[in-house]
């Protein structure tokens, strides 16, 4: 009998299946997770994953951070860094121990503003500022470039340098504004509405470019005003902020990054002697096409005068055509005449030989063909001693399955027919034994 009155005892768990439902707990509580935090033991794999700890005056956290992240870094960690992470708490069950999986790593002090600047992201990205589909493509050719940045800045001689020394004869428009500071968004956006009010020279294309720097020093270009000024550019604008890894919202908006400045400006300027080579090739293709053109125009014209010129020329040419059919014609008749001539010859002497000998082998097939079909006369069959059976509907039997005792069967022999009626049938061919 089930005793009810004892207490359930306490819960076994299996390893794995512990870890994992601590891992479950810690993803439920704490992840997304940021920490900050010095480094220790850092270390990068053959495989590009890097490992280290995340410590501080009373604790530390084994971390991992796998390829991708890694690869998204735009400075090289090294111990003794402070730095904040952004991650998820998990547990590595081969071992049991906690560690955090990174997903972005940065140093300490930039937390706060790259914060803001992710909700500022997913703001604007959501009212579709950065649609793909609103992206316009820059023009092969433009009229003149509009350049807004610092007077003082080295992204205005790089950008100069590059435009003076691939498209000279490429007009540019400054529209200077501060790129660093709390005046910077305002000053970026009046020289932006500056160039789209500009009548002459209309610029085609419009660059956005300062060097690199912090993301304090670069935050002028995350403004939410700016963003929204850029999008209502009503020519192509291309941001060429910072370096390579740097991103601004900026970048975003604008119809193409550029990883730098120069790279901004060789983007619009295709060497001039790009330009000058594919116009000489046209050149030279034109006049190829203009001279045989007039060549083929003056071999009409030559033709032509040479009809009207000489008629008497039109008139013996078309002379000797018509002797050249009348000697055909005269050649076809007689060369008829001969073949009929010879009708009556051909059939006199080879006609009675060719018709015996087609006559004989015709024969010859005849006989081979009745000889044919008397071997398949079933009488033939029925001859040796075979008869053949038919039912009472005079369908023909051949299998012993049709039958059954009492059915009546006719023996069609050589030379009659025998009604008869089954007394046993069996499919095998075994007699069955009857009483004696």
């Amino acid at each position: 009998m089930r005793d009810t009155n004892s207490a359930p005892g306490p819960r076994i768990w299996a390893v794995g299946a512990l870890c994992r439902a601590v891992a479950d707990a810690l993803d439920a509580r704490f992840n997304p997770v940021t920490v900050r935090g010095e480094i220790s033991g850092f270390s990068r794999a053959s495989s590009g994953h890097c490992y280290f700890a995340l410590k501080d005056e009373s604790g530390q956290l084994r971390c991992a951070m796998f390829r991708r992240a890694a690869g998204l870094l735009d400075f090289s960690p090294r111990d003794g860094d402070q730095v904040e992470v952004r991650g998820r708490l998990a547990v590595y069950e081969p071992r049991g121990d906690l560690q955090l999986v990174v997903e972005s790593l940065r140093r300490a002090g930039q937390g706060a503003l790259f914060e803001q600047f992710m909700q500022r992201k997913a703001r604007l990205e959501a009212e579709g500022l950065f649609d793909p589909a609103r992206k316009r493509a820059l023009p092969a050719m433009p009229r003149a470039v509009g350049v807004v940045t610092s007077l003082g800045a080295a992204a205005l001689h790089d950008v100069v340098t590059a435009l003076r020394r691939r498209v000279p004869h490429i007009p540019v428009v400054l529209a200077p504004a501060a790129v660093q500071g709390a005046n910077a968004p305002g000053e970026l956006v009046r020289a932006l509405q500056s160039l789209y009010a500009l009548d002459e020279p209309r610029v085609d294309v419009i660059l956005l470019v300062r060097g690199g720097g912090s993301i304090e020093d670069l935050w002028a270009f995350n403004d939410e005003t700016l963003a929204r000024t850029i999008v209502q550019s009503p020519v192509p604008l291309i941001s060429g902020v910072g370096h390579e890894t740097d991103f601004t919202i900026a970048d975003f908006c604008a119809d193409l990054r550029a990883p730098t400045p120069t790279a901004a400006a060789e983007l619009v300027s295709a060497p001039r002697d790009l330009w000058l080579g594919a116009i000489d090739l046209l050149d030279e293709r034109l006049n190829d096409a203009l001279g045989s053109r007039l060549d083929a125009l003056g071999q009409r014209l030559d033709q032509a005068a040479g009809r009207l010129g000489r008629p008497s020329n039109l008139v013996a040419r078309q002379q000797l055509r018509l002797a050249h059919h009348a000697q055909r014609l005269q050649y076809a008749v007689l060369s008829r005449r001969q073949r009929l001539a010879q009708v009556p010859r051909v059939i006199a002497s080879d006609f009675p030989l060719k018709f015996e000998r087609a006559l004989a082998q015709r024969r010859e097939r005849l006989e081979r063909v009745a000889l044919r079909l008397r071997l398949l006369d079933p009488a033939l069959v029925l001859q040796r001693g075979y008869a053949w059976l038919t039912d009472t509907d005079g369908h023909a039997i051949v299998s012993a399955r049709q039958l059954k005792a009492g059915d009546a069967v006719t023996a069609r022999l050589a030379d009659g027919e025998v009604d008869m009626t089954v007394t046993w049938s069996d499919a095998t061919g075994t007699r069955p034994t009857r009483p004696r």
